[in-house]
């Protein structure tokens, strides 16, 4: 029988560079405007920070503990949570001492999911509820793909952008096979309508194998993407990939601040 997962771990360590980019955003309040001056995007208030609403559905999916992968300098996420009344959630902490990538992110949570299944996920988007749901539900590992149009028709994020993220290779029992990081317009073509990663996952205790075995990427970071792969070439767990025809708003830069507002406009949050 499998074990339903009731915990998740959210990578909120980002340096926020491309936040704190000065652009011609039209629509921002004074306080948006000064948390994205400090990269902070998990705390971009939309009535509340925009964090609260990616815990809701994680409570709504079920989730009851959620760890915060947070810097040492993080101390503002760090106090709002510490006062912040939950009824069904409760908040815990990972430090990752250094930016040195998301696989770096995810190891520091090892104690937090102390053999457990677990959600791993971003604090700049905003999943929707099926997907959330769908991988508490799993009995192994999973990731959640989104399909491209849906992407493009109901979420905030330009169709260029979209275009330059990872697709999911997957087999005929419909598991994952590999991920192919920014994919040229040859192997979209290839591939067909490839689903989408958008860094939405469940993971059980082999991830920290791939995680401590892996170097690192040309880009001088340990990537989740690559102990993934790690777990799948050296069969350790297999990885269930959840179609899912749904939007995910992307908190990414300030021109996507206004269109998440007006999308969020009147959501309720409970934690």
């Amino acid at each position: 029988m499998s074990q339903r997962c009731e915990k998740a771990v959210i990578l909120a360590r980002g340096l926020g560079t491309r936040m704190r980019k000065a652009a011609e955003a039209s629509g921002l309040d004074d306080k948006q405007a000064a948390v994205a001056d400090t990269g902070a995007k998990a705390l971009i208030p939309i009535d509340r920070p925009f964090l609260d609403y990616v815990m809701h559905n994680l409570a709504e999916a079920g989730v009851k503990q959620v760890c915060l992968v947070i810097g040492p300098e993080h101390t503002a996420i760090r106090e709002y949570y510490d006062g912040l009344e939950t009824t069904r959630i409760s908040v815990h902490y990972a430090i990752q001492e250094e930016p040195l990538g998301t696989a770096d992110a995810v190891r520091p949570a090892e104690a937090f999911a102390a053999g457990d299944p677990f959600l791993v996920l971003n604090s700049d988007n905003y999943y929707p509820l099926a997907a959330l749901k769908g991988l508490c539900e799993l009995d192994t590992p999973g990731i959640a793909v989104f399909g491209r149009e849906a992407l493009v028709e109901q979420s905030n994020i330009p169709a260029e952008r979209i275009k330059a993220f990872s697709i999911v290779g997957t087999d005929d029992d419909g598991f994952m096979t590999r991920i192919i990081e920014k994919p040229d317009e040859a192997t979209l073509a290839a591939m067909g309508d490839a689903p989408v990663n958008m860094n939405c996952w469940r993971f059980g205790p082999s991830i920290f194998t791939g995680c401590r075995n892996i170097e690192k990427s040309p880009r001088g970071e340990f990537e989740l993407p690559d102990a993934v792969q790690h777990v799948i070439d050296n069969k350790l767990e297999p990885i269930r990939v959840l179609a899912v025809n749904a939007p995910v708003l992307d908190m990414s830069y300030r021109d996507d601040i206004p269109a998440i507002v007006e999308k969020l406009a009147g959501s309720e949050v409970r934690l």
